[in-house]
């Protein structure tokens, strides 16, 4: 088994029945650890900044909606969140219900954000979550931050999807695996502006990944007190180790596919071709990839909770999949 040769010297039991392994614990520098997601995904990785900023330092919004867009409420999640039609929502109620959190102490300090980094990404031609709405998050953002800490990219003629320079259907063209090719490494470019003082080395458009894909088992990270179904996390995520993190001081990035790319939907489509694996390979990071699953009556697309589908408190530390990613990264970078 290809996970035998990074870890030979953990025991046999390990390895779960399924073939699945435990999450392992590596060497993490605890300072230099963001996250980013595509759409749902990118929704997810705002509400991870924002109520884990004391330990997450940057993120990356890949199309995707605002911080507490839909207020917990799906109509706002699939109409003005998205298509910016509807109701408007003022960037100032996200900033208030933000500072709200932060008051009752349901999130980090919003304090912390002043010196972190976000990356925002909207194409000229996505129709899904508009540019408008795609702002709304940058404005958001602004407020705690000064500008010369976020990064835009708002003139690719896209459509909605993760962009890459190397791999997906036409810019201009949707396809079920939503991976774009515009000759565009966006993964290089979102991660080189997080660890802007990295200077971190460029892959080749032929790169390949060298580094191992172990299947991990996700339901040891469920949250006590929600059923699996609720929860709408798939049994199983990935996590990408570059052969140079078995020895070395690595980086930690956390990546999330989007509404309609989980493994239920595409299998490791998105996890071998978002770009972050050869990113990783040349600057040392190992890249976690937790998975969402499909729930037929409230997340039928098997997207993040960015709505309040699982409960109320989605957005904050407490929700429940925000714990099971938090308990994630306690365990690959022990803390």
């Amino acid at each position: 088994m290809i996970y035998l040769v990074y870890l030979v010297s953990l025991l046999s039991s390990c390895f779960l029945a399924n073939g699945q392994s435990r999450l392992q614990t590596y060497n993490i520098d605890t300072s230099k650890i963001t996250v980013s997601g595509i759409s749902s995904g990118g929704a997810m990785a705002s509400q991870l900044h924002v109520a884990f900023s004391s330990l997450i330092v940057g993120h990356g919004t890949i199309a995707g909606p605002p911080y507490w867009c839909a207020q917990g409420l799906v109509m706002y999640a699939t109409s003005t969140c998205m298509t910016g039609l509807g109701l408007t929502v003022a960037t100032s109620t996200l900033i208030n219900k933000a500072n709200s959190y932060s008051t009752l102490g349901q999130i980090d300090p919003l304090s912390n954000l002043r010196n972190h980094r976000v990356y925002f990404y909207s194409g000229t031609r996505d129709t899904t979550v508009v540019q408008s709405v795609v702002k709304k998050g940058e404005e958001f953002f602004r407020n705690y931050m000064d500008a010369s800490r976020l990064k835009t990219v708002y003139t690719t003629a896209s459509v909605h999807g993760h962009i890459t320079e190397n791999y997906g259907s036409a810019c201009g063209t949707t396809d079920r695996a939503y991976i774009n090719n515009c000759d565009y490494n966006q993964a290089y470019d979102l991660l080189s502006f997080l660890y802007q003082e990295d200077n971190l080395v460029r892959p080749t458009k032929t790169q390949t990944a060298t580094g191992t894909m172990i299947q991990f088992d996700q339901k040891e990270f469920y949250p006590s007190g929600v059923t699996a179904s609720a929860l709408s996390m798939e049994t199983y995520g990935w996590v990408y180790v570059p052969t140079s993190c078995q020895t070395q001081r690595c980086k930690l990035h956390i990546a999330l596919h989007g509404c309609l790319q989980a493994a239920k939907n595409i299998a490791d489509v998105y996890v071998r071709n978002a770009g972050y694996n050869q990113v990783a390979d040349l600057n040392n990071f190992i890249i976690l990839y937790p998975q969402a699953t499909s729930n037929l009556l409230a997340n039928p697309n098997a997207c993040w909770d960015w709505w309040g589908y699982v409960n109320a408190n989605y957005a904050i530390k407490s929700g429940p999949q925000m714990q099971a990613i938090r308990s994630m990264i306690s365990r690959v970078a022990s803390i």
